[in-house]
């Protein structure tokens, strides 16, 4: 998507390691007018997959889940890293890595919310190794939700995710394709 993309190229910053920051317009302040362009697109792109609800993790995937639900009808659930007093004891939790935070977090999600037989779309703002993802698709499949597709903003295909998504046999998509984080660089895969 030709206006992540330059966003990404005028105000995203290469912090090493793999590290892209996008927190002035994604993460930290979101830029309302890109998230809304970015989920009308995952709602093109997804139309047809006959998603019930979106599913997403506290916090960075919520603004581009919830203009892609806007745009396709749905509800959105996004997994808690903490839980609050107002969930009840029983809950669907998992564990997953944080390359930004450097450890395991919690995913948790209330069985009031994540219903058997949902058709699930996950939604959210990276996909890298993949791991975070793999987390709400557990989440999903311990409630007996189905996923439908994956959606990310900003992929780096260089950290593996895609192949580790493969054997879901869903649709993956994402929005802004990056091959390389080298010396102050960002490279884009081809569309």
């Amino acid at each position: 998507m030709k206006a992540l993309k330059e966003r990404i190229l005028r105000d995203g910053q290469i912090l090493g390691g793999g590290i892209l920051k996008v927190d002035s317009f994604i993460n930290h302040q979101v830029d309302a007018q890109l998230m809304n362009a970015c989920g009308q697109e995952f709602a093109r792109r997804f139309a047809k997959i006959g998603a019930t609800k979106i599913l997403t993790a506290e916090i960075s995937g919520i603004a581009p889940a919830l203009t892609t639900a806007i745009a396709l009808g749905l509800p959105v659930v996004y997994a808690r890293k903490t839980k609050p007093i107002t969930m009840p004891d029983q809950v669907y939790l998992t564990l997953a890595p944080s390359h930004t935070k450097g450890r395991m977090v919690e995913l948790i999600i209330s069985p009031e919310h994540l219903r058997p037989g949902e058709k699930v779309l996950i939604i959210d703002d990276f996909l890298a190794t993949g791991a975070t993802i793999l987390g709400l698709v557990r989440l999903a499949q311990t409630a007996g939700a189905d996923i439908v597709g994956v959606g990310a903003l900003i992929e780096k295909t260089f950290e593996g995710g895609r192949a580790a998504l493969q054997k879901l046999n869903v649709p993956v998509e994402a929005l802004a394709r990056i091959s390389a984080l080298d010396d102050d660089k960002i490279t884009f895969e081809e569309d």
